[in-house]
Formats: C-alpha cells, sequence, structure tokens
C-alpha cells in the first residue's frame, strides 16, 4: 500500500470516528439527563408530569404544563412575525435583489446571527418591552382585543418574548430559504415567464413549489432555535409564575427560562433536582428532534437538485 492511499483511509477512518463521537456524545447527554430525572419519574407518572400546571417545590408538586404552554405560546409567537417576514426577505434578496445589494445585506444578516442572546435580551428590555407596554397594549384594549389589564401592566409578556425571538430566527430562515430559492433552475423561470406568465406568479407558482421542501426545512430549524432559546426570553417575558396566560400581553415562563432561573437554587428541596433536569431532558429532545427533521429534509432536497 502507497503512502497516499494509507492517508486517505488514515483520514476517513479519523473522520468517522470524530462522527461517531458526536453521535455518543449526544447520546450521553441524553442518557445522564434521564437518569439524573430517573427519582421524580419513579414517583410521578410522566403523563402527570406533562399535564399537571401545579409547580409548588415545597410541596412536592412539579407540574410542568404552565412552562409548556409558556414555551408554546413565546414560540408561536416568534414564529408567526418571523416566517412571513423572513420569507418576504428571502424572495426579495433572491430574486429581486440588484447583486451589490445582495451582496450588502447578507453580511448584515450573518451579523444578527452572531449577537449574543444577553444582547438581544437588553435590545428586547429597553426597546420592546416599553414598545408593548406604551402602545400595543393599550390599542389592543381600545378595541377590546383582549381582556382587561391593570394599570401596573410592565409590558414583560409572552408578546415582548417572541417578538426577541423573531429577530433571533430571520437570520437561518432568510439565508438557508434564499439559498433554496437560489438553487432552483433558472430555465424554470424562463418557461415560465415565457407562457406569460408575471414575475410573482412565477414565484409563487413555480419557484416556491419547487423550493418547498428546503422552505419548509428553513422554517423547522428556525422553530429549533425559537423552541430553545433561553436568555432572551428570560429577559423580556415576565418568567413568573401564576398559571398559563391568557393572551399575548400576560407574562409567560417557558421551560429554558425555567432551566436557566432556578437551576442551581433550592437543591435542598427532595426531587427538585430531578425536575429541573426532566424539563432539561425534554427540551433536549424536542429541540434535537427538530433539528434532525429539518437537516433531513434540507439534505433531501440537496440530493434532489444534485439528481436534476
Amino acid at each position: 500500500m502507497d503512502m497516499r492511499k494509507f492517508k486517505d483511509i488514515l483520514v476517513s477512518r479519523v473522520m468517522l470516528f470524530l462522527a461517531i463521537g458526536v453521535l455518543v456524545l449526544a447520546f450521553f447527554m441524553i442518557f445522564s439527563l434521564y437518569q439524573r430525572s430517573k427519582p421524580i419519574l419513579q414517583i410521578s407518572p410522566l403523563k402527570d408530569l406533562l399535564f399537571s400546571s401545579t409547580w409548588h417545590p415545597t410541596q412536592g408538586k412539579f407540574g410542568l404544563a404552565s412552562f409548556i404552554t409558556g414555551t408554546f405560546w413565546v414560540t408561536g409567537i416568534a414564529m408567526l412575525i418571523a416566517v412571513p417576514l423572513s420569507l418576504l426577505m428571502a424572495i426579495y434578496l433572491s430574486e429581486y435583489a440588484h447583486r451589490r445589494i445582495r451582496e450588502m445585506i447578507k453580511p448584515l444578516i450573518d451579523l444578527l446571527a452572531g449577537i449574543s442572546p444577553v444582547i438581544y435580551g437588553v435590545w428586547g428590555v429597553v426597546a420592546i418591552v416599553p414598545l408593548v407596554r406604551d402602545y400595543l397594549m393599550p390599542f389592543s384594549q381600545r378595541f377590546h382585543f383582549f381582556p382587561f389589564i391593570s394599570d401596573n401592566y410592565t409590558g414583560f409578556s409572552a408578546l415582548a418574548g417572541g417578538m426577541v425571538l423573531a429577530v433571533m430566527v430571520f437570520p437561518i430562515i432568510i439565508s438557508i430559504s434564499e439559498e433554496v430559492i437560489r438553487t432552483v433552475p433558472f430555465e424554470m423561470r424562463e418557461a415560465s415567464m415565457a407562457l406569460g406568465a408575471t414575475k410573482w406568479q412565477t414565484i409563487k407558482h413555480t419557484i416556491l413549489r419547487k423550493a418547498r421542501p428546503g422552505i419548509i426545512a428553513a422554517l423547522i430549524l428556525g422553530l429549533s432555535r425559537a423552541f430553545g432559546e433561553t436568555m432572551a426570553v428570560l429577559m423580556v417575558a415576565g418568567c413568573s409564575l401564576h398559571g398559563f396566560p391568557k393572551s399575548i400581553f400576560d407574562t409567560a415562563y417557558p421551560l429554558p427560562a425555567l432551566i436557566a432561573n432556578t437551576y442551581g437554587e433550592m437543591m435542598s428541596i427532595p426531587l427538585y433536582d430531578a425536575a429541573v433536569l426532566l424539563a432539561a431532558l425534554l427540551l433536549l429532545v424536542v429541540t434535537a428532534a427538530f433539528n434532525m427533521v429539518g437537516w433531513g429534509i434540507l439534505l433531501r432536497f440537496e440530493r434532489m437538485e444534485a439528481s436534476g
């Protein structure tokens, strides 16, 4: 065996070992969290923990339903804001923007992806929370969109958390969607417009339909980022234990905020540690599932495009 072939085999084996190591690390994380959360699962069925909203650690009650609901509220609001704006931005960059404009905007989008979540949280406190408190909430009360809110309303709410999360997931959805749309063959655009379709009709009925799997993958990956975000939500969502949010102006307490805010405190209370780690396990499993589905769809789309 010559030296060049030996190097190729060695490099391939090393890369295989590293890939297996990453998978083993992920499995070890899930297994260790499960082992640490077993005490609470041995006492309370998982169904009771997931569907009970009673959280009184001193009384041995660890219902996670209100935290799960808060997670869905904040994530849902973020996706409702982010999806249409991100898709329109991706369409503009890929189909309408001049090359110089695209080259100028894309680094700014990448810059948004690199900003620390703490910075987003501070921006949410100084900009988004006052916006919700002083403008959006009074506007909703004027037209009776939501139930009455007390006069000492602070603005820390599910809406504020969702708005901050929406800005945080913009980069991933825009970047992936724009790349996917640009992979649609130019011949399909020419054929559609040659049949008399306008540019927007071509985008709507031809390009977006062809790029649909990749766009869905981008949305799933954005959803995964929003679902697992911690610090920014912790700073702007209110995170008060008052049960289920009844409107977008109520405070929300998502699972990531629960873990970041309480782990390490009151560990002398029996089962407290296990309950918080169970929440971490649930968050890890759901986030990993979203990522696997999203990247799976994206890789399948790339293979379909490569095969013609």
